[in-house]
């Protein structure tokens, strides 16, 4: 069944292409015979010189050895470091061809089910002997990959498989630039001569992965959160040069919330949860690689070199344990703090689009009122202009006695020539009358406009009251929370007018 799932997804997977380079590791009882060689192998050496490498053929045949010296220990690896393709760790992708992989991984006896863990995201780490009675070997498969981030993708990968009858460890290695295989590579040859425990390399590579790269991220997003809650919740603990936040009595409310978003997401970063399940994983794989190499006199036996770096790396383990522990409650006190800043920022923008609200409110209500009255006194002017002043103006002038517009006697001019006078000498007498009356009409007029206008002030003001006196029963009851949440946090109970001051300047 392994044989053909492996066969089904290696011809389904793309080839991309990657240089390549072989880790060849010999430990001999004689120190003098033994070696540490890296190359990389050129276009034209493959495939050739690359089967060469996994036959042990021509120049990689092993060397004849004297009597009395033999092989102590030894790990030969693939590696891939460095990897540029953008997607080399995409699923279903290789970077050798489908021949090569397949001759690999046969060849160097790798875990069939490797090929399987191409769409695995995160740590992943597997652990188990495979069914050769004959020659028990323990197949390890750890790896890291994650999606594009931009157009690339990103991870590492390790296919490891022991041989407890040679001690031979063979591999293939393959990971990005941004992963530190390369360092993680260095760190294995200078531990040459500790090869003999398969672990070593998935060890090496959890210690790189847990650097204090992974602490500092923590420090970085407690020392944030403390300038977020100085900007939200008023915490007196940071310099007022290191807040970004708060310009000229101004909160940054969209800055303080695109950081809040960021500030969890770095936290987040490497969840220590996972890797406390990785390291119950190599614990479990340790035990069981001790299980078998405990009885073989090859590994020294209880005590010998083995024996001790064996103990050595169950209590490195253990200390990366207790580390990821206080590392999973530093961060949890961190996303609880997170949380709170968030539900505080919340409140205030909600009192903010509240306060705006009864504001526009307001004045809707008021220009509601001035076009109720603006209409009204519209309304009467046009009331007035259109029905009395043409015709009650028209009908005065031209109806009164003061004008004669007829021609009384065509015949009857006087003798000079000259006829009847049209307008009459008594005109004064209109002017006298109409002048005080419309006088008298427009000083009334004025003194009703007038008292009309101080009843609309008197309606503008309980309108005013009542916006005002809602506005501040919402207000009260919103600061009360916010009140309580900083005496929470430590404010002094005896200065209750920082508090309001502090209450007041994120509320308005």
């Amino acid at each position: 069944m392994d044989d053909y799932m492996f066969r089904s997804y290696v011809k389904d997977c793309t080839c991309v292409t990657e240089a390549t380079s072989y880790l060849e590791i010999l430990n001999y009882s004689d120190p003098a015979l033994n070696a540490l060689e890296e190359h990389r192998f050129r276009l034209d050496e493959l495939p050739d010189e690359f089967n060469n490498f996994l036959h042990r053929r021509g120049a990689f045949a092993p060397p004849k050895l004297k009597n009395g010296k033999k092989l102590v220990s030894g790990m030969r690896l693939i590696l891939q470091q460095n990897a540029q393709h953008p997607e080399t760790f995409s699923p279903r992708y290789l970077s050798l061809t489908h021949t090569s992989y397949e001759e690999m991984v046969r060849t160097l006896r790798l875990p069939f089910r490797a090929i399987e863990s191409t769409s695995v995201v995160g740590p992943f780490f597997w652990a188990a002997f495979d069914q050769d009675d004959d020659d028990p070997r323990l197949q390890i498969v750890f790896r890291k990959s994650d999606v594009r981030k931009k157009g690339r993708t990103r991870g590492w990968e390790v296919m490891l498989s022991h041989s407890f009858q040679t001690g031979i460890t063979t591999g293939y290695a393959k990971g990005t630039e941004s992963s530190e295989l390369t360092a993680c590579i260095d760190h294995l040859k200078a531990c040459a001569l500790q090869v003999m425990h398969p672990m070593l390399l998935p060890i090496i590579i959890l210690s790189h992965d847990l650097s204090a790269k992974n602490d500092q991220k923590q420090r970085e997003a407690r020392e944030w959160l403390r300038k977020l809650e100085h900007a939200v919740s008023m915490r007196d603990e940071v310099l007022p040069e290191e807040s970004r936040y708060i310009k000229d009595t101004m909160v940054d409310l969209d800055q303080i919330n695109r950081d809040l978003v960021e500030c969890h997401s770095q936290v987040l970063w490497k969840r220590p949860q996972a890797y406390q399940e990785i390291i119950v994983s190599m614990s479990k794989a340790m035990t069981g690689f001790w299980d078998m190499a405990g009885p073989n006199p090859d590994y020294g036996g209880k005590g010998g070199e083995v024996d001790k770096l064996h103990r050595s790396m169950e209590s490195r383990l253990e200390f990366y344990q207790a580390k990821l522990k206080g590392i999973e409650n530093y961060a949890h006190t961190t996303l609880e703090r997170l949380q709170i800043q968030r539900a505080a920022l919340y409140n205030i923008i909600a009192q903010k689009e509240s306060k705006l609200g009864l504001q526009m409110a307001g004045e809707q209500r008021r220009l509601a009122h001035a076009a109720k009255r603006d209409s009204t006194s519209m309304k009467t002017l046009s009331l007035l202009g259109a029905i009395f002043l043409p015709a009650t103006y028209l009908a005065s002038v031209f109806s009164m006695t003061f004008f004669n517009f007829q021609d009384q006697n065509n015949d009857n001019n006087n003798n000079n020539g000259e006829q009847e006078k049209v307008v009459s000498q008594d005109l004064w007498i209109y002017f006298a009358i109409t002048i005080p009356i419309t006088l008298f009409v427009v000083l009334f007029w004025r003194w009703w406009d007038q008292r009309r206008e101080k009843r609309y002030e008197r309606e503008d003001a309980d309108i005013e009251a009542g916006i005002e006196k809602m506005e501040q029963i919402i207000m009260e009851n919103m600061r009360k929370r916010t009140m309580n949440k900083a005496r929470t946090w430590g404010t002094d109970p005896r200065s209750p007018t920082w508090i309001s001051e502090g209450a007041k300047s994120l509320t308005n």
